[in-house]
């Protein structure tokens, strides 16, 4: 949420030359408004409109891109952008493994996949996305270059480079400029009411377990917002947002993903806990290694030189990260089993840590009064809300 209002205004500021924060404003109330009344219906409803202005966007900037665009070839040479780097080696590895990894965070994916029909629907839906996707991001990003070639980039005074592609497109004509200022809101608007339903869903579901009425749910998701604001103005580095919730999630969704397989269900939560934990520590101890400085060490878990520091600081703590957190989580496990080992012949009873768990019960997983299959109709996301809440959705 901080990174797509924090882009918001930086656009708006890039593309128009004004202040940014009114319309941060307006796009929280308004998506505020209707999702308070629509729920995560209408997700699905704005999902579609922002599908719909990502093909006219991309339409739109191909056209006018190649008309209007001239690329100084001097530019090209002296940028060295096209000669091999040894950021661009490492992108290699740290790109796949933040967003991959990232992704198993985002609530509004679970949310979908939950929502599908049958699984059929939803690896038809997925293939469609990667290809979609993978289109999108060849064309979005073949845009920096173009930028950095035509002069628009980094500009006067030197922008980010994450906004390069709305760069270039300001040196467009003025209704070109104004359409795509358009689509950009409507994007923006359309994943933020995403972030808002998806923290609903999550609060009222795993917080509190269905038992607090959906209505303090939402009030406390608008209060989350105010700071959310505060802080999106403040971190114009969109990058470092990402940065930071992808180390984060690089050491922690590793050893997560191990407790998904049937195989391993002797993987408890504590070792997740403390892999997580312990990844982000054998990032400081990485850092604090690689500058012989602790206090540097300890920025490195905030990655402050960003993703373009030019050395090997960035790429260690992608690598440190995950393969940290394996190591503290098998170790975790090992000491967990120890404990139990040492437990059953203290007390003469069965080592039991590695018997496979009774299946739980359906009441786990719904408090609904009716059936099971009441509960997990196709007309109904599949998510665990009381009758209450569901009506509130």
């Amino acid at each position: 949420m901080v990174a797509e209002l924090s882009a918001l205004q930086q656009i708006i500021n890039a593309l128009t030359g004004l202040n940014g924060l009114p319309a941060v404003i307006v796009e929280c109330a308004v998506t505020t408004i209707y999702t308070s009344f629509g729920g995560f219906r209408i997700s699905f409803v704005t999902d579609n409109i922002q599908g719909a202005m990502v093909v006219g966007l991309i339409i739109l900037s191909v056209i006018t891109v190649g008309v209007e665009t001239h690329v100084d070839r001097d530019l090209v040479n002296s940028s060295g952008l096209l000669n091999a780097s040894l950021l661009g080696w490492q992108l290699i590895y740290i790109l796949p493994v933040a967003v991959l990894t990232n992704d198993f965070f985002i609530s509004g994916f679970w949310m979908r996949t939950f929502a599908s029909k049958t699984d059929r629907d939803l690896t038809i839906g997925t293939t469609v996305a990667t290809a979609a996707v993978t289109v999108i991001l060849g064309l979005v990003g073949a845009t920096g270059l173009l930028a950095a070639w035509t002069g628009s980039w980094p500009g006067n005074p030197p922008q980010e480079g994450d906004i390069a592609l709305f760069l270039l497109l300001e040196q467009l004509p003025a209704w070109v400029v104004g359409i795509i200022l358009v689509m950009v809101v409507a994007l923006s608007t359309a994943a933020f009411d995403s972030f808002q339903s998806a923290m609903v869903s999550t609060g009222s579901n795993d917080l509190f377990r269905n038992k607090l009425n959906l209505y303090w749910i939402r009030l406390a998701v608008i209060l989350i917002i105010f700071p959310v604001v505060v802080v999106a103005l403040k971190s114009p580095d969109i990058l470092q947002v990402y940065l930071i919730s992808d180390l984060v999630s690089a050491s922690s969704i590793p050893v997560l993903v191990i407790g998904l397989s049937d195989a391993c269900y002797w993987w408890r939560g504590f070792e997740v806990i403390v892999g997580g934990l312990g990844g982000l520590l054998t990032v400081f101890v990485f850092g604090t290694i690689y500058y012989g400085n602790a206090h540097r060490g300890a920025y490195l878990l905030l990655l402050e030189d960003g993703l373009y520091a030019n050395d090997w600081s960035v790429f260690g703590a992608f690598v440190a990260a995950p393969v940290g957190g394996l190591l503290w989580a098998a170790g975790a496990f090992a000491l967990r089993v120890g404990f139990h080992w040492v437990q059953a012949k203290r007390k003469g009873q069965r080592f039991d840590a590695f018997d496979r768990p009774p299946p739980p019960s359906p009441a786990l997983y719904t408090r609904h009064e009716g059936s099971l299959e009441e509960e997990s109709t196709v007309d109904e996301p599949a998510l665990s809300v009381s009758p209450r809440n569901r009506k509130l959705l």
